[in-house]
């Protein structure tokens, strides 16, 4: 290869294993259920009660189970990644919580 050639794509550009946009889902580091969990959430409730019957229905979970996965993924830097924007907004909400205790 002289000084004039260009470089072949593959040289120029390292692959890297997750592009962090979650489009493929599989190698962002979370699960199905993780994912589903992230979609769910980015849902708007009106009422508790009308999100706690789609928990179980929808995801097959309890209420305190889904909770409990949700709180783990807002630490988790994968579900990051796969939707910032859900995963901020929970974090933000969370911390206003705990201060105002």
């Amino acid at each position: 290869m002289t000084d004039h050639e260009p470089a072949s794509p593959e040289a120029a550009t390292p692959q890297e294993p997750d592009s962090g946009d979650g489009s493929d889902g599989l190698n962002d580091g979370l699960s199905d259920q993780d994912r589903a969990v992230l979609a769910f959430e980015a849902r708007g409730w009106q009422r508790p009660g009308t999100k706690e019957r789609a928990i179980r229905e929808q995801l097959g979970l309890s209420p305190t189970r889904y909770y409990q996965l949700l709180g783990a993924l807002l630490d988790d830097p994968a579900a990051l990644r796969h939707d910032p924007v859900t995963v901020n907004r929970l974090r933000e909400r969370r911390a206003a919580r705990r201060a105002a205790r």
